[in-house]
C-alpha cells in the first residue's frame, strides 16, 4: 500500500498503524526503514519475521528528539550527549546502555541499545505523530530482506515486500547509505559503522579520539561481515586490475555490469556501464539504487572500481566491502 507522504493525513494514518502494533515503511535521510513501535515486543517481532532477520541482531530505535531517547537509555554518557547535540537530527546512531525492561526485543536481548533521531521531514512528522499516540520510539532497520541491498526509494520497498505493507513515499533518500554508529556505552567512543560523517567530524564533536571496533564491541545493525549484497556477485577492484580483467574477458557473453569513474578500455558491447561520480557523497546517494538497477537487468557479475582510501569515502568503502564479502 503505497501512500504519498506529503499529506498530513497519511502521516496520521501511519502513526495510528504504528500505535496499533502494525508495520510501516517510511523514508529517512539515509534509507527507508521498516518500523514498528519499539516498546511492543510483539510488534517488533513482525520486523524480524518480515525481514528474515535473526532475533538477536539488534535494531536501531528512531526517536523524535533527545528527550524521547532517554526513555530507552539507562544512562546517556557525556560523549553521547555531545554527539547528539552536534548531529541530531541527522545520520548518526549512538549506542548506550539500555534501560531495564525496555525494548528488549528491539535490542535483540542485549544490554545496549542504538538510538537515532532522523532529519527527514516525513520521518520526523511520523515520529512526532506516533509519540502523541503513546509511541515513545520506532524500531526501524532498513526495509529490505535481511542482508540484501538497502532501499532508497519507496518502489524498492514495494519490490521487497509487495503491496500489503504500508509504505510512505517520500521520494529518494538524500544520503543513501545508513547512519554512522558510535558506541558510547563503554567509556570511550567507538566507531562501529561508518557513514557520511567523517571520523574528523565525529571526533571534533565528541571532543576526544574515536576508537575502532574490537571483540568487546556491542552488536549493532549493519555490522555483519556480509551485508548490503546484490543478487549478482560483486567484486571491488583497483582501476588497473579492472581494466586488465575487462581486456581478458574480450567479447565474452557473460552478463557483466561495471560501475567506475571512467569508461574502461576493453569493455564489451554486452556489458552494462554506469559512471561513478567523483564525490563520495554523490556515490553514497546513488550506490544502492545502482546495484538494484544492475540486479533488475539480470547481470551475473558487478565489478566496481575501488574508491579512494580517503576519509570521506570510508562509508562507501564499508558498504562495498560487506556487499562483496559473500
Amino acid at each position: 500500500m503505497l501512500l504519498e507522504g506529503s499529506d498530513s493525513a497519511v502521516v496520521d494514518r501511519a502513526a495510528a498503524a504504528l500505535a496499533a502494533g502494525e508495520l510501516v515503511a517510511f523514508p529517512t535521510e539515509t534509507v527507508y526503514g521498516l518500523g514498528a513501535r519499539a516498546d511492543d515486543d510483539a510488534a517488533v517481532a513482525k520486523i524480524f519475521a518480515a525481514k528474515g532477520r535473526p532475533a538477536d541482531h539488534p535494531l536501531i530505535i528512531h526517536v523524535a528528539d533527545a528527550d524521547s531517547a532517554r526513555s530507552f537509555a539507562a544512562h546517556v554518557p557525556p560523549v553521547a550527549v555531545r554527539l547528539i547535540a552536534s548531529f541530531w537530527p541527522g545520520p548518526l546512531t549512538v549506542i548506550v546502555a539500555r534501560a531495564a525492561a525496555v525494548a528488549a526485543a528491539a535490542a535483540g536481548g542485549h544490554a545496549t541499545i542504538g538510538l537515532r533521531c532522523p532529519s527527514h521531514p516525513i520521518a520526523r512528522a511520523l515520529l512526532q505523530a506516533a509519540r502523541r499516540r503513546g509511541v515513545p520510539g520506532v524500531a526501524a532497520p532498513s526495509a529490505n530482506r535481511f542482508g540484501r541491498i538497502s532501499p532508497t526509494r519507496a518502489e524498492h520497498v514495494v519490490a521487497e515486500f509487495g503491496d500489503a505493507l504500508m509504505v510512505i513515499d517520500g521520494g529518494p533518500c538524500d544520503v543513501g547509505i545508513e547512519s554512522c554508529i558510535v558506541d558510547c556505552s563503554r567509556g570511550r567512543p567507538v566507531l562501529l559503522r561508518p557513514g557520511v560523517l567523517t571520523r574528523a567530524q565525529i571526533e571534533a564533536a565528541a571532543g576526544e579520539p574515536l576508537h575502532d571496533s574490537d571483540d568487546a564491541s556491542p552488536r549493532a545493525s549493519g555490522t555483519l561481515e556480509t551485508h548490503y549484497a546484490p543478487r549478482a556477485a560483486l567484486r571491488v577492484m583497483p582501476s588497473g586490475m579492472l581494466h586488465t580483467a575487462l581486456q581478458m574477458l574480450g567479447d565474452s557473453p557473460l552478463k557483466l555490469a561495471v560501475y567506475s569513474q571512467s569508461l574502461p578500455k576493453g569493455i564489451g558491447p554486452l556489458a552494462r556501464h554506469r559512471t561513478m561520480p567523483a564525490r563520495a557523497s554523490e556515490v553514497a546517494h546513488e550506490l544502492f539504487s545502482v546495484l538494484r538497477a544492475f540486479d533488475d537487468e539480470g547481470v551475473q557479475l558487478i565489478w566496481v572500481e575501488e574508491p579512494p582510501a580517503t576519509p570521506e569515502w570510508e562509508g562507501v568503502r564499508d558498504r562495498l566491502r560487506r556487499a562483496s564479502a559473500s
